[in-house]
């Protein structure tokens, strides 16, 4: 009663619609392209603030003469004065009320022995708490400053030191 002629026909289509799904699958599954876009545009907008006020703090008045602020700042050590302009510029926008971005700043500098050493610079007001994401921008600086464990007479050069900020919003 059934010829052998409709049974191949319904295994090819069987066949053909296994390939079609196989080949699906494998389409999807290769051209899924996943970017930092895709979940941190937050972050990335955090950082590329970050890096303009630590640009900005390390642009001296004068082109050719004199020390930025940051480089002041980090010489004297004044907490207070990287506290207020740093504030000042990422918590600036357009508005009714400013942002609420925090952060804590670092020195990272090499003693005399060789050690990497770390001091803090400032810290927003409000300490970190709770699981915010953080970012983390920094800045290389030329200072002429005697860190702890180097005294005036060994350390008359300038140094090279990083300033790291890490910033996360309240």
């Amino acid at each position: 009663m059934v010829n052998s002629g409709g049974q191949l026909y319904t295994i090819e289509g069987i066949a053909a619609g296994l390939i079609i799904l196989v080949s699906a699958f494998i389409v999807v599954n290769s051209t899924s392209v996943y970017t930092m876009g895709d979940t941190h545009i937050s972050d990335m907008q955090l950082e590329v603030l970050g890096s303009d006020a630590l640009a900005m703090m390390d642009t001296a008045p004068n082109s050719s003469v004199g020390k930025s602020p940051l480089q002041a700042i980090v010489e004297t050590d004044d907490s207070e004065t990287f506290r207020t302009m740093f504030d000042n510029i990422v918590n600036n926008k357009t508005g009714t009320g400013p942002d609420r971005i925090q952060f804590a700043a670092n020195v990272t500098y090499v003693t005399p022995n060789g050690w990497v050493n770390s001091s803090a610079l400032s810290e927003s007001v409000i300490p970190r708490v709770g699981g915010e994401h953080t970012v983390r921008v920094s800045e290389w600086l030329i200072v002429d400053k005697a860190f702890p464990g180097c005294n005036t007479n060994t350390c008359k050069w300038k140094h090279a030191v990083l300033v790291e900020v890490l910033l996360w919003r309240d």
